[in-house]
Order: structure tokens, then sequence, then C-alpha cells
């Protein structure tokens, strides 16, 4: 019973009162602005559970989040900073396009093969980030933030060159037989764009904790990532294990920007800018403190804020922006826990000393 309280106290006092902070440092900006904190936040609820389509659309908002989360948080793990995880993305939406729209093959050989060429693309593109660190010595951060440029130039080329729909700035719709959508649910949730990358997603949850901390795969990963001396002198092959971390990390992200085209628009367009969805996943996972559930529990606040952002424009005429003041506020809090415990601090003292 101690050590459930001592985890309780720990682990999730701080990020509730975090999230809180946020929320009021939300509420101040919106009167400040002249809007009512408790109209907007009554309509953003409203937004995200009011009926079965909005939480079948908010589910399908958080989805790429929780992909992008776990890419970032692995890669956390082992000593890495993947912040290329939009370019990876981006490449995942890429081959599983190619296959898509390129291959008529039967639907339980074209979808499953069309995850698997994205998951692919992406963990290729991550993984030549982790041969430039492993073989050349190349900082990660740098070569995997300008990999995202070319990810999103090298795909709006392949679309234009190969898949173009003449006429259009897409891709040719992806075959019926490659594509995630399940109609069961779709209909059920009152026709949100549901898919299978949900249900994909939460066995990665699974996955990453599994892998990093049940096989000794995992255990080299995250030795190499805490110290690459140490681990060298253990006998691991320290690149190696550089480049299988960032590998894994990609096909993370690459799953996302597969089931963003498989389960969600059935094509590609050529994009003028990046999705976000890789750059909010560092904010996903820094919430999530790089824990797989943490990620989790991380995009259901992320993606629901994000959704419910409309709600507070319609219902409240609060604009968007004020939803990013609120999830930056709530990553600044989380950020710097030691200002949190600093304010909860005399609470837990004042509620230990009754107890004793």
């Amino acid at each position: 019973m101690d050590t459930l309280k001592k985890i309780f106290n720990t682990s999730l006092i701080v990020p509730v009162v975090s999230i809180l902070l946020g929320l009021i440092i939300g509420a101040i900006a919106m009167f400040a602005g002249g809007y009512n904190p408790l109209v907007a936040y009554q309509s953003l609820f409203e937004r995200v559970i009011g009926s079965p389509y909005h939480m079948g659309e908010t589910i399908r908002a958080i989805t790429p989040l929780i992909f992008t989360g776990l890419a970032v948080a692995f890669a956390f793990r082992t000593g890495l900073f993947n912040i290329g995880v939009e370019g990876q993305f981006i490449m995942g939406m890429t081959g599983a396009t190619l296959v898509g729209v390129l291959l008529d093959l039967p639907w339980y050989i074209h979808g499953p093969l069309a995850i698997v060429v994205g998951a692919l693309f992406g963990g290729l593109w991550a993984g030549l980030v982790g041969y430039l660190k492993a073989k050349r010595g190349v900082n990660e951060v740098i070569s995997s933030i300008m990999l995202n440029w070319t990810a999103l130039y090298l795909a709006n080329y392949i679309v234009a060159k190969f898949l173009l729909e003449p006429g259009q700035q897409k891709s040719k719709p992806v075959h019926e037989s490659a594509l995630m959508s399940i109609d069961w649910l779709v209909e059920l949730m009152d026709k949100a764009r549901m898919h299978w990358g949900t249900f994909v997603a939460i066995a990665c949850v699974v996955i990453f904790y599994i892998l990093l901390w049940r096989t000794k795969q995992g255990y080299e990963l995250r030795a190499v990532g805490h110290n690459p001396d140490a681990a060298l002198y253990a006998g691991m092959n320290v690149n190696s294990t550089i480049v299988k971390s960032m590998f894994f990390s990609g096909i993370f992200a690459g799953l996302g920007g597969v089931f963003e085209v498989l389960g969600v628009f059935g094509n590609q367009t050529i994009m003028a800018a990046s999705p976000g969805y890789g750059f909010d996943g560092i904010a996903v996972a820094l919430l999530g403190g790089n824990t797989p559930i943490g990620v989790l529990l991380g995009a259901i606040l992320f993606g629901g804020l994000s959704y419910g952002s409309g709600g507070m424009s319609f219902g409240a005429g609060v604009p968007s922006e004020i939803v990013r003041i609120v999830i930056g506020s709530v990553i600044f809090f989380v950020a710097a826990h030691g200002i949190v415990k600093f304010i909860i601090k005399p609470f837990m003292a004042k509620k230990k000393k009754e107890a004793a």
C-alpha cells in the first residue's frame, strides 16, 4: 500500500496538477481576450464527446499522435533525439500510397502489403539518420530535421510524377482492397472516419513496452542509450544498435502515415507544408514521460484538445490559437516539473503531517 501511495504521489499528481495549471493559464488568456472560459471549455468537451461522430473523429485525431509519440519516445529511451518523425511519417504515407495505387491485389494481400511497405519506408528513412550517426558521427538532430524537408519534396515529386490524378493536386485514389476503414464502426460512429490504425496504435503501445523492457534487444538498446562506452565494453555493437533504434522509431512514425492514407483520406496530396504530426509527437512524448502508457494518455489529451478547439471557436468564439496556449502551458509545467513540485509541496507536507 505504501508503494502504491508513493507511485501515486510521484507519478500521477505532478502530471495532473500540470494539466490543471495549463487549463488555468488558458482560462486566464481567454478572460484577458474577453472570452468566457467556462463556456469555452464546455464547448470543447461537447465537441469531443457530444455525439458519436465527434467521439469518432476525436479518436481519429488521437491515433496518429500515438504513433508519432511512440516514435519520439522510443528514440529518447535509447539515447537519441528523433526530430525527423515528421519526415518518416510522410515517407510512410508515400510507401502506402505507392502500393495502394499502383498495385491491384486481393484485399488480404493488398492492405497488409501497403502497411508493411509504408512502415519500412518510415523505418529506412530513420535508419539513414542512425547510419549517419553511427558511421560518420553526424548528429541525429541535424540530419533528421534536414531529412524532414527532403521527405516532403521527395514525396511531392513521387506523387506528381507517378501517381497524380489528372487535373488534381493529389494522387489517384487508393484501391478499395487496400483501404483500412472499418465499415461497421464508421456506421456506428455516424460516418466518423474510423479505421484499423487505432487498434494497431494500441498494439504498438504494448509492443513498445515488450520490446524495450522484456527482450534482450531492448536491454541492449537502453544500455547503449544510457552509456555507449559501458555498452561497448560489455561487448555490445553500439553502431548497429544505434541504427536499429532509429529504424524501430521510424517504423512507428511510418505506421502513422500509412493509416492517414489508408484509413482516413484514401489518397495523398501534393503538400505545401508538412502535416505537423511528427512535431506534435515530440510534445506527446514529453507529456507522457517517454513511457508507452504515458504516450497513450498524452495523445488522448493532445488530440482531444486539438480536435475540441473547433468547438471553442464555434461555440464560444474563441480562436483556435488559445488551445495552443493551453497545450503549451501544460507542456511547460510538465517539463518544468520542479515548479509544479514547488507549488504542491506545502499541500503535500500538510497532508503528510496530518497523516502522521
